[in-house]
């Protein structure tokens, strides 16, 4: 680690050019910043903007990989369900073997962390011994940063845009390799971070796979935690330029209820795996206003009811801070947003970790859950119904919100970061 420069450090984080995974990160980098410290945010060249877009300082580093646009459509939708091994062990335990987890790592390593860290590493390694930070903070696969900071002397940490299951399954595979005879203890993570080593100067470290700490922006009752170092701190919207419309600074007539499958599904994915359609006819008779966001290219043949709003993007923050209910597909920012404020909520799980967000939603009280295969415009009226009707949602949704509120803000996080390192 650098000599401490007193209460001013320098921050790298470092974040692959994925928008939804870097607005988890800009009001931590923000928190900072106002701290009076120096930050930096660094990734592949084509990500530049949408960095200065959210008023902070990019570094490209690199060349840019069009990694998505690469993987064939079928192939990415056909692995859209749930976890992907080996982090699957995080929601089934009962995977968790030597063979199932090894071989996992070494797919992982071969054809995803790899293919997204090569491009960048070299530059970013040269940018942290120049610049030298005092922290490098980044998203859980971008191995690249920790390898920046290992080669710079920086302390480095993780944060969170999800569940960790990165961690659960690190923690399963390390179990499970203290198990076996010496001649059968392969670790391709470590092997593969070790050869960076050996180029730059140090040697591996479990802490460069889970970070030193872990930033974790969502509380304890809807987390699934590994064996690490956790800092927990409050989760903070941000969703990218945003206008608040005419329509929404009217305060509502009767209950709102907002309807939303996510940003991903159609700008990573084939498109939404619910009827949306569907779902506004079964709450056409309902006396509630629905406004549901629907992209652009999903809106073809969609006749809205009289009582529902339809429209391609509306800040999440603003609207749901209005709503009596919310359905959603479970993503860790709506999900965490809609709880700030005390709103219950009907989760309708398909992707990556969703389905643990759901089920620990509804295991606290505020909200329910309804699996993709079910979700039928019946089942969702059913649901809504249930979440209006019962005051018990609303009162378990309120103390969710206060959990949520009582975690340090980033702001105050900030503050103690210095000590942390």
């Amino acid at each position: 680690m650098t000599e401490p420069r007193g209460k001013h450090m320098r921050v790298l984080f470092a974040t692959c050019p994925n928008k939804s995974i870097f607005q988890y990160f800009a009001p931590m980098a923000w928190a900072l910043r106002t701290a009076g410290h120096d930050v930096r945010v660094a990734a592949q060249p084509k990500f530049a903007d949408v960095i200065t877009q959210a008023g902070l300082t990019a570094v490209p580093v690199g060349r840019d990989t069009p990694t998505l646009e690469l993987e064939d459509q079928a192939v990415r939708e056909a692995g859209r369900a749930g976890l992907p091994p080996p982090y699957d062990v995080a929601e089934h335990p009962e995977k968790a073997s030597w063979p199932y987890l090894s071989s996992a790592y070494r797919h992982n390593v071969e054809w995803w962390y790899r293919v997204e860290n090569f491009p960048i590493t070299a530059d970013l390694v040269a940018f942290a011994r120049w610049w030298r930070p005092d922290l490098v903070v980044r998203e859980p696969t971008t191995f690249a940063g920790a390898i920046a900071a290992k080669a710079s002397g920086a302390a480095h940490a993780r944060m969170l845009w999800g569940q960790d299951v990165f961690g659960i399954a690190r923690g399963e595979f390390l179990r499970l390799r203290a198990s076996r005879p010496p001649g059968d203890r392969a670790d391709p993570l470590a092997e593969w971070l070790g050869g960076y080593g050996e180029k730059y100067g140090f040697e591996f470290t479990e802490d460069m796979v889970t970070g030193q700490f872990t930033i974790d922006q969502f509380p304890a009752s809807l987390q699934e935690s590994a064996d690490l170092r956790y800092v927990r701190t409050r989760h903070v919207p941000y969703g990218g330029p945003a206008v608040v419309p005419d329509w929404l600074r009217v305060p509502p007539s009767r209950p709102r209820v907002a309807l939303t499958m996510g940003l991903s599904a159609t700008e990573h994915y084939g498109g939404y795996v619910v009827g949306v359609g569907e779902i506004l006819d079964a709450l056409s008779d309902l006396d509630v206003e629905v406004v549901a966001t629907v992209a652009d290219d999903q809106r073809d043949g969609l006749v809205a009811p009289d009582n529902a709003r339809v429209v391609p993007y509306v800040p999440w923050h603003a609207l749901t801070a209005t709503c009596a209910a919310v359905i959603h597909h479970a993503g860790g920012a709506t999900l965490a947003t809609t709880s700030l404020h005390g709103v219950p909520q009907l989760a309708i799980p398909f992707h990556f970790d969703q389905t643990i967000y759901a089920r620990k939603l509804a295991a606290h009280g505020a909200g329910l859950m309804l699996d993709t295969g079910r979700a039928t415009g019946q089942a969702v009226r059913e649901h809504l119904l249930r979440l209006l009707d019962e005051p018990a949602f609303g009162r378990r949704a309120e103390d969710l919100r206060d959990e949520m509120l009582a975690l340090p803000s980033p702001g105050e996080l900030a503050s103690r970061l210095a000590e942390l390192c």
